[in-house]
């Protein structure tokens, strides 16, 4: 089965100033953005995420470090290695993340296609996989 979630690489612009990399909805981020947020100052050995989205598109970037991140669409398992600024993660709605292994100084920046709202979160993993399994 084709995964769900998908990469996106940015084209990086570099010249003796320094890089340059940008993204703008509709070439490189799928959905309208209504949420910006970003993870940051995360302990070693600390994870994140820990739940699926109901209904909410997600772009993962790093902006400084790396972490590894788990996505788990209700049979499969994989993980992605997001470690630069150009390389961008996106999540559609139904898949359980979580975030690992952050580097020191890690910071993830989370474009969300929804504002906040707590009945889009499964925190319960128990019932995600219900979920899953009734969407197949």
């Amino acid at each position: 089965m084709k995964p769900r979630h998908r990469l996106i690489e940015l084209k990086e612009i570099a010249d003796a100033r320094g890089k340059l990399v940008f993204a703008q909805e509709g070439d490189h981020i799928p959905f309208p953005v209504r949420r910006v947020f970003a993870l940051y100052g995360i302990p070693e050995g600390m994870a994140r995420g820990g739940h699926a989205h109901r209904a909410q598109h997600q772009l993962l970037m790093l902006m400084a470090g790396a972490c590894t991140v788990s996505i788990d669409d209700g049979e499969n398992v994989s993980r992605v290695r997001l470690d630069r600024p150009n390389l961008l993660l996106h999540v559609p709605p139904m898949l359980w993340l979580d975030l690992i292994e952050f580097s020191s100084g890690a910071v993830c920046q989370v474009l969300a296609s929804g504002l906040y709202d707590e009945t889009d979160y499964i925190r319960d993993q128990a019932e995600f996989r219900r979920l899953t399994l009734a969407q197949r």
